[in-house]
C-alpha cells in the first residue's frame, strides 16, 4: 500500500472535521457536556467528529478496524486498523481554550504507518509516514537539538481520574523540576507529542494514556528523529499506558531519572504511575 498517497487522501477529511469542531465551539454550551467518569468529559462534538472520520475512512479503506476513544475497538484483527481521537483536549474545547486537536493514526503490518494531528485553531497539520520524515504544514520538522538537561523544557499531563496516585506523580514532577528549565501542562497529549516533534518542547511524559492519545504523535516524534519509550525504556508505550518522548541527547538522562524513581517506589518493569 502507498501510505503517502493514503495520507494525502485522509488530510481533507481531517481538516473537514477540524472545521466542524471550530464551528460547533461558537455555539457550544456548558450544559451540553457529558461525563464518562470523574473529570472525563465528552460531548456530541466528540461523537459526531468521530462518526464523520469513520465514515470517510471507511470509504478510503473498506473492511478496516478501529481503536477509537468514543466508539471503542472494532475489528482490531483487521489488516488495517485506524486509531482515532476526534477531539484530544475536550476539556480545553469545553472551556474555549484554543488547545485541542484531532489525532488519526494507521496501524498496518503490526506497525504504525502514518499519523496526522490537526490543530484547527492555528491551522497546523503535523504529519508523518513511516520512513519518510515528519512535517508541519508540509515543512520538515525535527526534534530539538538541546543536549543540556538544565535547559530542558518538558510537557506532561496530570492525573485526573479517580483513584490515580497523585502523590507519586507530583513526586516525579519534583524529580524533574530540580534538574530542568520548566514543565508545561497543555491538556492534549497529542499536541504535546506534536510540539516535541517540532522542537517546541524538548520532551513529554505522561501515564494512564490510551492508544488514541499517543499513536499519531509518537510516530511523528520518531520520524522527526526523536526517541519514544514507556517509563521503563521499553517499546510498550502504545498499549502500556506510559510514554516518555524526547530527543536523542536528553532521553537517556530523562529515562534514568524516571526509572530510578519507579524503582524506589518498588514498582516492577512494565507498571506505570496509575
Amino acid at each position: 500500500m502507498d501510505y503517502q498517497d493514503l495520507m494525502n487522501r485522509v488530510i481533507p477529511a481531517v481538516k473537514e472535521v477540524g472545521a466542524f469542531i471550530l464551528a460547533e465551539q461558537k455555539t457550544f454550551r456548558p450544559e451540553q457536556v457529558e461525563f464518562k467518569g470523574k473529570n472525563d468529559l465528552v460531548s456530541y462534538v466528540d461523537r459526531n467528529s468521530e462518526l464523520m472520520l469513520v465514515e470517510r475512512l471507511n470509504q478510503l479503506t473498506p473492511h478496516c478496524g478501529y481503536i477509537n476513544e468514543e466508539g471503542g475497538s472494532t475489528d482490531v484483527g483487521s489488516e488495517l486498523v485506524w486509531i482515532i481521537d476526534p477531539v484530544d483536549g475536550t476539556t480545553n474545547f469545553v472551556h474555549h481554550i484554543p488547545m485541542f486537536c484531532t489525532s488519526v493514526a494507521l496501524m498496518a503490518e503490526g506497525k504504525l504507518q502514518l499519523g496526522l494531528i490537526y490543530e484547527p485553531n492555528r491551522d497546523e497539520l503535523f504529519t508523518a509516514v513511516r520512513g519518510q520524515g515528519a512535517f508541519l504544514n508540509g515543512e520538515v520538522i525535527r526534534v530539538s537539538s538541546n543536549a543540556r538537561s538544565e535547559d530542558a523544557f518538558l510537557s506532561t499531563g496530570f492525573p485526573y481520574r479517580k483513584n490515580q496516585n497523585v502523590d507519586d506523580y507530583l513526586q516525579i514532577l519534583r524529580e524533574y523540576l530540580g534538574r530542568i528549565r520548566g514543565i508545561r501542562r497543555m491538556g492534549s497529549a497529542a499536541l504535546d507529542l506534536a510540539y516535541t516533534a517540532s522542537g517546541r518542547f524538548d520532551g513529554f511524559f505522561e501515564a494512564s494514556l490510551s492508544p488514541w492519545d499517543v499513536a499519531a504523535g509518537a510516530l511523528i516524534v520518531q520520524e522527526a528523529g526523536g526517541c519514544v519509550t514507556d517509563y521503563w525504556g521499553e517499546d510498550n508505550w502504545l498499549f502500556g499506558r506510559s510514554i516518555l518522548a524526547s530527543n536523542q541527547h536528553l532521553h537517556p538522562e530523562l529515562l534514568q531519572i524516571m526509572v530510578g524513581y519507579l524503582q524506589r517506589l518498588g514498582l516492577e518493569p512494565g507498571s506505570s504511575l496509575e
